[in-house]
Parts: structure tokens; sequence; C-alpha cells
């Protein structure tokens, strides 16, 4: 147990300061003095001399002014690498005079004009791109020096750091124990001493009436704030029709991967079925840029990140009808140095129903004939068996029958293309005011899940998982006990 002066408890106001023995020592000899800080230090340790010294002993503290709190800042490390070599932004961080920055007013009237800065210069991007909220900083250490020799800057540790940042926002590290235990510092040393303190929030507690009045004032800045949010936005945003459905769609094309060659591209549409409709000047078919491969693993892989964004509406018009999801029709073809381009794979996508972000990676195929003679003109001149009718991939919109027989057509499996859709859905029926949501239930089912083919779906996807199930248990089983059960049955 430590000797009674050895235990300390100081309460300790924000930016108050707390001299330390060292500071005692170095501000009390003038030539030490240099800044006007300097100065002032020494005739406030003067006068605590003159009054019977400081109260503190172990426990001190460094203001916002002090030479501490500016070396502290600019020490500081982003990562634990003994050679650390600082980015781009770490140097304009630590050049960055964020707690004593002038703000400026920014006018109303410059605010509403410049929402967005449209043409950027590099000296603004410089300037903004680094946090310059003002920030006071202020550190409570702690002396842990040997018994009776105070004074030593390298027994100098930080207990706690307290920063309030122009919002108002409090930052105490490490926080306020309440019912955790102490904190621990170890020293290395000739003795492993351990020293233990704990932080607790001394602060008067508010009244209720101040508290109150503190929250009213708040409602009626964040009320003002919202409405001078709401006059800058507007509310003019068109609405679908009621039973109308807006789906609009932000995708992008990742990357083809596992292809025979290099240098590739991918064609694709949209195919909208019947009730959907797209703005004449929408745009439903592309062509990505030429890509070359890289090995990642085993594949050959193309990075195309080629962004696309397709706007559709939904218009119900038959109840008992069910509707149809759009699909997205693609094909991957390759182009070499000789300009011979060779279809690599056919494939389709079924946008999904489901508003969010989705990953899709969608496996492809070709066409081949019969015998050596297509593979070597693939090969030498470029050239291989197309599809005349992209939708023939899945079932061709002319088909009309009620069987669609591909037998003897002959394809090869090949690559796979991955896409990313972010799906935003808009609809009046989406509202949860009034009896409009009990009465538009039939149109959510059909245009938000598709329920009657979402349950077969789980159907045959749970019976599919079953049948895997049961193929693993089989296959795990020893072969003499399932021989022994086939002759028994």
């Amino acid at each position: 147990r430590l000797p009674e002066n050895e235990e300390e408890e100081v309460e300790v106001g924000w930016q108050e300061k707390l001299f330390s023995q060292f500071e005692v020592d170095l501000y009390l000899n003038e030539s030490a003095c240099q800044t006007p800080l300097d100065w002032q230090y020494h005739e406030e340790i003067q006068k605590l001399e003159k009054a019977g010294g400081r109260k503190n002993c172990r426990i001190f503290t460094y203001t916002d002014h002090d030479r501490f709190t500016n070396l502290e800042e600019l020490c500081q490390k982003v990562t634990d690498l003994d050679h650390e070599v600082p980015s781009y932004l770490v140097e304009r961080m630590a050049n960055v005079r964020r707690r004593r920055q002038d703000r400026r007013p920014v006018e109303a009237s410059s605010l509403k004009s410049k929402i967005i800065t449209w043409e950027p210069s590099e000296e603004f991007i410089k300037n903004n791109h680094v946090i310059n909220t003002p920030v006071q900083t202020m550190y409570i250490m702690g002396d842990l020096g040997p018994y009776g020799k105070l004074g030593h800057r390298e027994y100098e540790n930080v207990l706690c750091t307290i920063k309030v940042d122009g919002n108002g926002v409090i930052t105490v590290k490490p926080d306020f124990n309440g019912t955790k235990g102490a904190y621990r510092i170890e020293l290395d040393g000739e003795k492993r001493e351990v020293w233990e303190y704990t932080i607790e929030n001394a602060s008067v507690q508010v009244q209720p009436e101040e508290e109150e009045r503190e929250q009213r004032v708040f409602r009626d800045l964040y009320g003002r704030h919202r409405d001078y949010l709401s006059g800058l936005v507007g509310s003019d945003f068109e609405m679908p029709l009621p039973g109308t459905l807006r789906l609009f769609i932000n995708g992008e094309i990742v990357s083809a991967q596992g292809y025979e060659y290099d240098n590739l591209y991918v064609h694709f549409f949209l195919e909208l079925p019947n009730q959907w409709s797209s703005s004449p000047l929408q745009q439903l078919s592309g062509v990505t840029q030429i890509c070359a491969t890289k090995t990642v693993g085993w594949d050959n892989v193309a990075y195309f990140c080629y962004p696309f964004t397709v706007e559709m509406f939904y218009t119900q018009e038959d109840e008992d009808s069910l509707p149809q999801w759009p699909v997205l029709y693609f094909e991957v073809l390759s182009l070499d140095f000789w300009q011979r381009y060779r279809v690599e794979g056919y494939g389709f996508l079924v946008l999904p129903a489901c508003p969010g972000v989705h990953m899709l990676t969608i496996p492809t195929w070709r066409p081949v004939d019969l015998g050596p003679l297509a593979e070597m003109r693939r090969f030498f001149i470029g050239g291989s068996p197309e599809l005349e009718d992209l939708t023939y991939t899945r079932i061709p919109l002319t088909f009309k029958g009620k069987r669609l027989s591909r037998f003897g057509f002959r394809t090869k499996t090949t690559g796979s293309v991955t896409f990313r859709l972010c799906c935003l859905q808009q609809s009046k029926a989406f509202l949860k005011s009034s009896s409009l949501r009990q009465r538009m239930q039939s149109v959510l089912d059909r245009l938000g899940g598709f329920s009657q083919q979402s349950s077969v779906y789980t159907v045959l996807e749970a019976f599919q998982r079953a049948r895997r199930r049961m193929q693993e248990a089989r296959e795990s089983l020893p072969q003499d006990l399932i021989n022994t059960s086939a002759s028994a049955v």
C-alpha cells in the first residue's frame, strides 16, 4: 500500500492550470522565460510560493496554450509502425491550426447560392479536404517519478485528454470510470511500479428547469435548421401515379472472369415486359470499354467498373395478372490485336425485386459446332457461332408456344460476369397513412415481392438444399454400411 502522501485527489476545472514540479523549477528562473505566457507563469508561481507553495503534488495539467499541447498534436502517430511515413492527408492535418483558427461567419445568401461547388479549384480542394473544426485541448498529467524525486519529464504520463470542438462536443479520453475498475499504468524500471487512478465527473448537476430550458432551445434551433434545409432543397418532388411503381437502378458491370481470350467487352440491353415503360430518352442498352485481364488466383479477371443508370415504370392494368420483372441480357466478346472478335459467352439477369444493394455473379455459355473445324476457325480467323436473338438465352420474346425445346443445341460453359445493382423503388402504395395501404395490399404483393413466384422459388430452393444434405450425409457414411442397408432393403 502507498504512503498517505502518495494518494492524491484533485478536482480540476476546465482549462485550469496546475503546475508541476518541473514547471515550478523552470519558470522560477527568469532566464528561462521568453514568451509573455512564460512571464505570466513566472508571476503566478511566485504568488504560489508566497502563499505556501502549490497544493497539488503529482497531478498537474497542460492547458490549451502550453507548448506541450502543440507538440503532442504534432507527434501523434496514425499507426503503430516504427518507421511510419506520413501520408498527404496526415501532413495537411499536422499543419492545420485547429485550436486557434478564425472562423469567418458565412452569410446565408452565399450558402444558398453555393450549395454545390461544381468546379472547385485545386486550392479549394486542399483547404476543404481536412477537418478544420476549432478544438480546445486540455491534458491532465501525472508525475509518476520515484518517491521524493519529482520534476523529471521522463516520468510524466497523460492521465486524461479533454477536447471541446467548435460544435460543443466534449471528448474525454479515457472515459469516466463509473462502475468500471480503475485505470492502470505500469512503469518499466528497477522496480515495476503500478499506478491506479480513477476519473469522475465532478460537475454540478443541472437543475430540471435549466435542463428543460436547454432542451427547448435545442428543439427551436434544430427546427429552424430543418426549415432552412427544407427551403434550400424544396418540396417539388415528382410522385408516380396511383398504382404505378417507379424502379430506379444504379448499376455497375464490375468484372468478367474465367474466359478463354483476353481484351473483353460486354454488350447488354434491357428487355421491358408488358405493362413496363421508360422515358423516350432512356438508354436501355450499352457497350463497355475493352478491358485487358489480370491474373487473380486461378482466373483471368477483367475489371470494367462500367456504370449505367436505368429508370422504369410499371403500371398495373389487370389485378389478376402476375407481372413480369425486367430482364437484362448481355453477351461477352473479345477483340485481339488483329481485330478478330469472338463471342465468349451469353447470359441474362432478372433485375432484383427487392430494393437495396445486390452483388450478382451470372455464369455464361456460348454455342459450339461439332468437329475441330469450328474451333480452328475461331482460333485463326476469329468468329464463332452467334445467337441472332439474345433473348434466346432465356425465353424468346417472340415465342408463343407451350414448350420451348432446345434438344440438339450444343453449348459450352464459359466464365461469369459480376454485377452490382443499387435498386430503388417509389410508389404511393408504400405510404403508411389512411386506408390506401389495405386497398393496395394486392398491388404491394405484386410490385414488391412477387409472393406467388417467391413462394415457388422458396419451395424449390428448400428441396434442393434438402437433397444436397442427403447426398452429403450419404457420402459421409461408410461404404459397408451403405451396402448392408441396400442389401437389406
